[in-house]
């Protein structure tokens, strides 16, 4: 008998760059941060990361994409939740240095939910 490992649904707002980076690491890992970004933030709300997409990724790379993906819960529990501004703009901010790591505990792929252009 398997156990299921409990996970944690995440979304992502990412920009066409990002994205072909996921897609060249076959989906299952987020590509390292450049230097100008030393966190990387997925966030907990669908339509917080629908809003970033359209209204930010399209004005600024042309395209935005909301992508989806499980992480395990239990190795989530170290990064507290911050709230970047209203009841449901809720994100985690996990340090460039710890990415690796991260993308270690994504279960399954990482799915494109939503396109904007």
């Amino acid at each position: 008998m398997t156990s299921r490992r409990a996970t944690t649904t995440l979304w992502r707002p990412t920009g066409p760059v990002e994205l072909d980076l996921v897609r060249r690491l076959d989906w299952r890992a987020w590509p390292p941060r450049l230097p100008e970004q030393p966190i990387f933030y997925p966030v907990l709300d669908e339509e917080y990361a629908i809003t970033i997409a359209r209204d930010w990724n399209v004005k600024h790379d042309g395209a935005g994409f909301v992508t989806r993906f499980e992480v395990e819960s239990a190795f989530l529990s170290r990064y507290p939740v911050r709230q970047a501004g209203g009841r449901t703009i809720l994100e985690l901010w996990v340090p460039a240095e710890e990415l690796d790591e991260f993308n270690a505990h994504l279960v399954g792929e990482i799915q494109v939910v939503h396109t904007f252009r």
